[in-house]
């Protein structure tokens, strides 16, 4: 439910005009669309979308299952959670990677790991909960000082709390091990599957990516999600009609931050170990790339933005090499593919493919013209 403080008389009753633009998020239909079911709005695209992930491990290899698919899945989640600040909440946030990291952490210190001196080995199903939780707890901390500023300030906010997070994290060695950080931290052995080997993991980021995904298009069209996305477009108007603002918009940290660190506790799983490095200024910088290449408008932007980094991240050297260059050059490949994408659509690869269906909505099918 919306948080509200006191809602003025007849709120709940009141209905938008005719014509009234619905709030992003919300689907709009023809009459009595309403009254089909949820299975059947469901586009034939994703239907075929995921025909083609349930069968991905049969016609791909290990490497692609668990290092491009599984990393593109949890690359994603952390994006996810950005795109739900920034495209429903209109906050952009430089703290989603520390939270994923912070999420991980707390899997290799409550559970067990290769650090046994600090590593408590608390049971799976009360370890992972609880990490979940303190890194929900982290990012509501940090969005109760960034959301009592704006624009330019919170992302400055957010970045020094991230930059203070991985300094922190590197130099402690009481808790977190410092330099080092842990290793051997694995995911738990469940219905006798190791879900770390490739077909089993890459299930397993599947699934819980598709959850995050229903979660958020789900949030976004409950009142908290309306609201939030009525506080984005007009937050004074919405403080006149009784809304608390500030709480929607900690609460979005909240929800993001438990999206962030399902994503960094399947990362730390992946590569079995978690350091500083995880939650460094470069990580954090990726995941906003990420965002913006795939697009803020749209959850599945955050999917395709994953898709493209962790494509143009694994396969860059090679091209380097094929041409004789650094393999350290590979951010300059990735840093070219965002300024592209960025010049030519604003909202990214979702920005460019509504307009290319704009466009061909306007043109003849028989002439190839553009209709008058």
């Amino acid at each position: 439910m919306a948080v509200t403080d006191t809602p003025p008389p007849g709120a709940r009753n009141a209905t938008p005009p005719a014509g009234a633009a619905r709030p992003s998020g919300q689907e709009g239909g023809a009459p009595g669309s309403e009254q089909k079911l949820w299975i059947e709005r469901i586009p034939a695209g994703w239907w075929a979308l995921a025909i083609v992930l349930l069968f991905m491990p049969a016609v791909a290899n290990n490497f692609w299952l668990f290092q491009v698919f599984g990393w593109t899945f949890i690359l994603g989640m952390i994006a996810l959670s950005l795109m739900f600040l920034a495209g429903y909440g209109g906050m952009v946030s430089l703290i989603q990677m520390s939270v994923a990291a912070m999420g991980g952490y707390m899997v290799a210190i409550l559970g067990p790991s290769g650090v046994e001196t600090i590593s408590l080995g608390l049971p799976w199903w009360l370890n992972i909960p609880l990490a979940i939780l303190i890194a929900a707890v982290f990012a509501t901390l940090v969005g109760a000082l960034a959301v009592r500023t704006e624009g330019i300030y919170t992302i400055m906010i957010t970045l020094a709390i991230a930059s203070a997070f991985f300094y922190f994290t590197r130099q402690n060695y009481g808790i977190f091990n410092g330099y080092t950080g842990f290793n051997l931290v694995v995911p738990p052995m469940l219905f006798g599957v190791d879900w770390r080997q490739p077909v089993a993991f890459y299930y397993l980021s599947l699934g819980l990516a598709v959850l995050c995904y229903a979660a958020v298009v789900y949030v976004s069209r409950t009142p908290f999600g309306l609201a939030l996305q009525g506080v984005r477009d007009n937050p004074r108007r919405m403080a006149a009609l009784g809304f608390n603002v500030t709480a929607h918009r900690i609460a979005a940290y909240t929800f993001a931050g438990a999206i962030a660190a399902i994503g960094g506790i399947l990362l730390v799983w992946q590569n079995s170990q978690i350091a500083p490095g995880t939650a460094g200024l470069p990580a954090v910088f990726d995941i906003l790339v990420i965002a913006v290449v795939g697009g803020l408008r749209r959850p599945s932007g955050a999917f395709i933005g994953a898709l493209i980094y962790v494509l143009l991240r694994t396969f860059s050297p090679d091209v380097l090499t094929a041409f004789e260059l650094s393999n350290e050059r590979f951010k300059l490949l990735i840093g070219l593919g965002f300024l592209v994408v960025v010049f030519f659509s604003p909202d990214g690869m979702l920005g460019l493919y509504d307009r290319w269906k704009a466009n061909r909505g306007r043109r003849d099918p028989l002439t190839g013209k553009e209709r008058e």
